[in-house]
């Protein structure tokens, strides 16, 4: 495997690209997707919902977990997951950005 040299890069653009890779799954996105529907839910009905093994959804949600986009808190022997609000907000500032370009450029590319 290669090296990264992440070090090359600001701990903005680490921070995000390690965003985008927690998001760059389908399955990660139907989790995600699935939590802004219903706001919390467990584990179990997360798997019922998607077209994957118990373990490999637990996994998913780990790398969300990590990546600071969900949080997990245990009720009784079950986990509950939410989308963590402020891990979104470095993905909502790049976008805005984005947006805002493309607002003002308005087609008036090279």
């Amino acid at each position: 495997m290669g090296i990264t040299k992440s070090e090359h890069f600001t701990d903005e653009q680490n921070e995000f690209a390690t965003l985008a890779k927690a998001l760059g799954h389908p399955a990660r996105i139907a989790i995600v997707q699935h939590l802004l529907k219903v706001n919390s839910c467990i584990c179990g009905v997360i798997v019922n919902e998607l077209p994957l093994a118990q373990p490999t959804v637990s996994q998913h949600l780990k790398e969300l977990k990590n990546a600071g986009l969900i949080k997990g808190n245990i009720e009784g022997n079950a986990i509950c997951y939410c989308l963590n609000e402020e891990g979104f907000n470095p993905i909502k500032s790049f976008f805005d950005q984005i947006n805002t370009y493309l607002e003002n450029k308005k087609n008036q590319c090279c």
